[in-house]
C-alpha cells in the first residue's frame, strides 16, 4: 500500500488533515480528519510502499501495545485511507 500522492497532512485550527494539495483541489466535502495516531503513521509512512504488518510494528514501537491489537487497528486504517481514496 501507499498513500497516493498530491495527498498532504497539514494542521488547520489545531486539527491534523488531510488535503490535496494546491487550494485548488480541495474538496470541503471530503477533508479527512486524523487523530494524533493516524497522523504519526502518516508521517512515517508518507512516500513509501508498506503493509499492514509494516504500519502494526510502528505502532508496537512507539505506543507498546501488543501486534494483535496492532494489526487490527491498522488493517482498519488502511481500509478507511483506502475508501477516502488516499491510498492505494
Amino acid at each position: 500500500m501507499k498513500i497516493k500522492n498530491g495527498f498532504v497532512l497539514r494542521d488547520m485550527c489545531g486539527e491534523n488533515i488531510v488535503t490535496a494539495e494546491g487550494m485548488e483541489n480541495i474538496n470541503f466535502n471530503k477533508l479527512i480528519s486524523l487523530n494524533s495516531t493516524a497522523a504519526f503513521l502518516w508521517k512515517a509512512l508518507e512516500g513509501k510502499e508498506f503493509t499492514q504488518e509494516e504500519m502494526a510494528q510502528l505502532l508496537v514501537d512507539e505506543y507498546g501495545i501488543d501486534m494483535e491489537l496492532a494489526m487490527t487497528d491498522s488493517g482498519n486504517l488502511m481500509k478507511s485511507w483506502k475508501e477516502a481514496e488516499v491510498a492505494e
